[in-house]
């Protein structure tokens, strides 16, 4: 486009030129171009030259940079290794969180954070007047109906007795009457006693045969109905005692105890610090081994599975690890995954250490290896600066995996090709970079 530019004004100027030169022999007549517009004219050229040749640098966006303030590496190929660093903390293997099953203020201490303590071990004492006045209304109210029923039960029992005792009192009569009735039925064949002496006899056992009879009935009915009223009485008395036994645990359960053993972690009660129902007091670190806990980048949430292997070095000896549990919940960027030791862990292991773990994500696989930079931030990973001849440019790339030293190459780039790894921030948008050293 320049070379355009320039030779249109070199034409036109020896057009000019030339024009003058022919009419010098000619007669003499008025000028079409004085010199004035003749310098405007080639003004106007030289003008459209620069800004076409401004035009077309900035279309090459060339960029120049220093050779010290850039990082460049070679592609190599080599084995890759589908692993990634974590920087994992030490947590024990079971955790057990103390908590009080009623809100209120820390009225005493009896222990303190960090100690070894034992099942039951009183830990702090809450104070919720409210709530020991509601106790104390309720455990009173129970009392008094199991006091009701429990009366009610030994009138029920009460009334079994007068009916049995009326029951004997019939077949001890009943008894009586048919004794007399058989003797008198005897002595009345025989014509020894009147009619009259044995219709009497006679309607006597009658009489005791049918209300024995009706009481036999009463009875069963009545042993009917008590051993279902019992029965209910039992269970509500149960159930109020249940109750009371509640009340009264959770009266009692205002004296924070240690439910397992262990060591006393993440806690720090103060005398008149109040706590809500079910609010965490501390934790109870049981002393059965540790685990290790870390966060891992969301780039790899896809790639982290359980019962993937991993390694770590603690005290100049290298221990293996799974990883137990995979947490995807994203926090900040990262998910968090719990490894366990394969067999026992380090005794000399703490809560609160720091160890860094190698996971591996897959078996080693040979490719072409570029060393990780800042550049990947700028590009995702899409195009780099490949150097040559002491100028960088564009090129499209397909990068795959990464660890913790290099990217996997997929396609784009060759062994011992040179490229810009570090920051792009500074010339990303240009197309050319000219290292000056």
């Amino acid at each position: 486009m320049i070379k355009i530019y320039l030779a249109l004004g070199t034409n036109l100027a020896k057009g000019i030129a030339l024009t003058a030169y022919i009419h010098m022999d000619k007669v003499v007549q008025k000028k079409r171009f004085n010199k004035k517009t003749i310098l405007i004219i080639v003004g106007t050229i030289v003008f459209i030259g620069l800004v076409a040749y401004g035009y077309s640098l900035s279309l090459s966006k060339v960029y120049k940079a220093e050779a010290d303030k850039i990082t460049i590496s070679k592609v190599q190929y080599g084995d890759f290794e589908d692993v990634v660093l974590l920087n994992a903390s030490v947590v024990p293997l079971t955790s057990v969180i103390v908590s009080s099953s009623e809100g209120g203020t820390v009225a005493q201490i009896f222990t303190e954070n960090g100690a070894t303590v034992v099942a039951g071990t009183p830990l702090l004492r809450i104070a919720n007047p409210n709530a020991l006045s509601n106790y104390t209304s309720s455990e009173t109210s129970i009392t008094e109906q199991i006091n009701q029923l429990r009366k009610l039960r030994l009138d029920l029992e009460t009334n079994q007795r007068i009916m049995s005792q009326d029951m004997m009192d019939i077949e001890n009569s009943l008894r009586t009457s048919t004794r007399k009735y058989k003797i008198d039925s005897a002595l009345f064949s025989k014509k020894v006693i009147t009619k009259e002496e044995f219709n009497t006899s006679s309607q006597d056992y009658e009489y005791y045969q049918g209300r024995k009879a009706l009481l036999k009935q009463a009875v069963k009915q009545e042993n009917q109905s008590r051993v279902m009223q019992l029965q209910q009485i039992e269970v509500s008395i149960s159930r109020m005692n249940e109750s009371l036994q509640t009340i009264r645990q959770n009266i009692e359960n205002m004296t924070i105890k240690a439910p397992v053993s262990g060591r006393l972690s993440s806690y720090d009660p103060i005398i008149g610090k109040s706590y809500g129902a079910n609010e965490m007091l501390g934790k109870i670190d049981v002393l059965q081994g540790y685990k290790l806990q870390a966060g891992v980048d969301e780039y790899y949430l896809n790639r982290v599975k359980e019962g993937q292997t991993a390694q770590c070095e603690f005290n100049g000896k290298t221990y293996s690890l799974t990883v137990r549990k995979v947490i995807p919940e994203i926090i900040a960027g990262q998910f968090q995954v719990e490894l366990s030791f394969e067999g026992k862990s380090p005794d000399e292991l703490r809560r609160g250490l720091s160890m860094q773990v190698k996971l591996t994500l897959s078996d080693n696989s040979k490719s072409l290896l570029l060393a990780q930079g800042q550049f990947f931030q700028s590009t995702g990973g899409s195009w780099v600066f490949v150097v040559k001849d002491g100028k960088a440019s564009k090129r499209n790339v397909k990068i795959g995996r990464k660890n913790y030293l290099y990217y996997e190459v997929l396609e784009g780039l060759q062994k011992d090709e040179e490229v810009i790894t570090s920051s792009y921030d500074q010339f990303n948008q240009y197309d050319v970079i000219e290292i000056n050293k």
